[in-house]
């Protein structure tokens, strides 16, 4: 175990190296920080659960990111080991975010007692088309120029000011109905309940 001068030592070193990476890409502080780190990061990675192929493919990665970002390293807020390891944490949450999203869910090895439900109920179905039924019997009380507005703003999801350019009226007028709308909505909305 590396004594207290020695670790000082250590980083002292990993934070030339990669300051000579960001200032002349020197490839040779390059290798040696390949060569110290790459095994290290891939034994990291492969204890969060990553195979040996993927903790291979993100170990390159990480040291290509240094290598990358080698001018973004500051001495002063972390150490070398302490910056390569979270750039290896954040491509590993990364790598496990895209398989997320990518990955169907395999439930074959899943009693089907146990799997969960996620369409929405027979009640709740209900519920929202009646609350649509409702919601589009109170949007055919406004007036035509409350309704434009509306359609404008939560529809077609235009800003006010864009909404005064289309209909070419002020600005003032826009929110002066759509305030009134949507209270006439509440009112309407209220008295259907």
């Amino acid at each position: 175990m590396p004594d207290e001068s020695q670790r000082a030592t250590d980083a002292t070193k990993w934070a030339g190296l990669i300051e000579a990476v960001a200032k002349r890409q020197d490839r040779a502080a390059f290798s040696t920080l390949f060569e110290h780190f790459a095994p290290r990061v891939k034994t990291f990675i492969r204890r969060s659960g990553a195979s040996e192929a993927s903790a291979d493919e993100l170990a390159q990665e990480t040291l290509l990111a240094v290598w990358r970002k080698a001018a973004l390293f500051d001495p002063l807020s972390a150490g070398a080991s302490s910056w390569i390891f979270t750039i290896a944490r954040n491509l590993r949450i990364d790598a496990l975010r895209r398989e997320q999203r990518g990955s169907v869910h395999d439930t074959s090895d899943v009693d089907a007692e146990f799997q969960v439900d996620e369409s929405p109920q027979p009640d709740s179905m209900l519920a929202s088309a009646q609350s649509e039924t409702r919601v589009r019997a109170a949007l055919a009380e406004l007036s035509e120029e409350q309704m434009r507005v509306v359609e404008l703003s939560f529809y077609e999801e235009k800003a006010h000011g864009e909404i005064a350019q289309i209909l070419q009226i002020p600005l003032g007028t826009v929110k002066s109905r759509l305030r009134l709308a949507m209270n006439r909505l509440r009112n309407l909305l209220g008295e259907l309940s």
